[in-house]
């Protein structure tokens, strides 16, 4: 959105239509003060259009972009290759411009493409319904939380040492508010997942145990002991994925038991967007279906029976009376869910299954080389495309290092666990398609040197 001047009539014009004799009369309500008193220092007054361009121009140029270099970040979000027609069709006026099913009857259009997107959602968890998309992952891990909440009527969830940091970090700034006890150690640098000590800290006050799929350091663990063990004492298992793709390659959480399955769709459909916006995907057991928050959309026929699709279930309190809403952040991202639907739609099954082979492959191909660099040890002894390297040294420093000679090597688990000394020499390397061998190349004669 370009930003377009006023001048002082068109001003002087506006205020009239809304009755107000100047602009400080719009901000009467905004207590004084917050109000600024004058200029932002250090900020311009007046720039023209070119000389603004050209300044935001040279501040973009001090970035390396995610295209420009040997690029290996993940941890959540990750770079795929969404074909043309994804962006060439959400961009079409009546998907653009198209919000929300507030008025059903007439969005039409959006309400099929959603039913499409649940169907496709639940598929690729493994579970029976799917809503209508969430906001990102980290709140549709909040969601499941207190729905299990309300299932269980307990307040205690487990949460796994390799769920992302940041998914805990939100959980943790909610759980302030309804008091609903978290209990979660961060990881350490250990090939085998905690699983067992999840199993083992299951109790009778226990509402959920929520685990990363695969976790944060990119370990893949069968979740079927943990389910078990969680029914057995009348709790829910809470599956996150962040990486829906390696879904292609790996069984759905839903087919080991999972009770409600929750993660990021980022990975197809949407590009990495300096980190939003992104997409929530929020599936359960059917017969949780009515304490799922979001919406979700139905088909049936009409009086004349044709095909028509509806908002079935709307659980949120701009739709029905507050006390009864189970939340009030569970709007769906409309958009960002057309784009994983489109590029779920152009892959099909047999495509899934193909990129997520040829991500495994090439991040095989990754760990093998780069284990080989004196100082390096590769952590996994299973992984999809997302892996962990402990190094002799500081990863944060590693890291830094290594951008400055343009490779972005990957993810320093000191970053996402600042308080954690335990893990500072952990690097989490995530290869997707776009990696090339020349890509795998770079990082490793930048490792050798960097820790030579």
């Amino acid at each position: 959105m370009r930003y377009l001047p006023l001048t002082d009539s068109d001003r002087q014009e506006m205020l009239s239509v809304v009755g107000a004799s100047s602009i400080d009369d719009l901000f009467v309500d905004v207590p004084a003060e917050a109000r600024l008193s004058g200029p932002i220092e250090g900020l311009p007054l007046h720039a023209s259009e070119l000389a603004v361009e050209r300044h935001m121009s040279a501040l973009a140029r001090q970035n390396l972009s995610a295209g420009e270099a040997p690029f290996f970040l993940g941890a959540g979000a990750y770079r795929h290759h969404v074909p043309a027609s994804v962006d060439h069709l959400i961009q079409r006026g009546e998907f653009l411009t198209a919000y929300t099913p507030y008025q059903p009857e007439i969005a039409q259009g959006t309400l099929q493409v959603l039913f499409e997107f649940q169907t496709q959602v639940a598929r690729l968890l493994g579970c029976d319904v799917a809503n209508a998309s969430m906001y990102d992952g980290s709140t549709a891990c909040w969601e499941a939380i207190v729905m299990a909440r309300r299932i269980t009527k307990r307040g205690k969830a487990l949460l796994s040492s390799g769920l992302h940091p940041h998914y805990v970090s939100v959980a943790q700034t909610m759980a302030k508010f309804t008091g609903d006890a978290l209990v979660h150690e961060d990881p350490t640098l250990e090939a085998a997942t905690d699983i067992d000590a999840l199993i083992a800290a299951i109790d009778r006050d226990t509402s959920c145990v929520v685990v990363q799929y695969p976790d944060i350091l990119g370990r893949i663990a069968d979740l079927t002991p943990l389910a078990d063990a969680a029914h057995a004492a009348g709790a829910l298992l809470v599956a996150v994925v962040t990486e829906p793709v390696a879904l292609g390659a790996i069984k759905a959480p839903g087919h080991m038991g999972a009770d409600i399955v929750v993660g990021e769709g980022q990975s197809i459909g949407v590009g990495l967007q300096f980190g939003g916006p992104y997409l929530g995907l929020f599936a359960c057991k059917q017969k949780y279906v009515r304490q799922m928050p979001g919406r979700l959309c139905g088909e049936t026929v009409d009086a004349a029976g044709k095909r028509g699709f509806v908002l079935t279930l709307s659980t949120r309190e701009q739709h029905i009376r507050r006390e009864k809403a189970t939340s009030n952040i569970c709007t769906n991202s409309g958009l960002c869910a057309l784009a994983f639907s489109i590029h779920m739609t152009l892959l099909g099954e047999r495509g899934l299954r193909e990129l997520a082979g040829l991500n495994h492959a090439l991040a095989v191909q990754a760990a093998d080389q780069l284990a080989q660099v004196p100082g390096v040890t590769l952590l996994n002894d299973s992984f999809f495309n997302e892996f962990t390297l402990v190094l002799t040294k500081d990863a944060r420093e590693t890291v830094r290092n290594l951008a400055d000679r343009g490779v972005l090597a990957g993810v320093s688990l000191g970053r996402l666990f600042p308080n954690s000394t335990a893990v500072g020499n952990g690097l989490v390397v995530a290869v997707t398609e776009t990696t090339t061998p020349e890509d795998i190349e770079a990082l490793a004669a930048a490792l050798q040197e960097e820790l030579a």
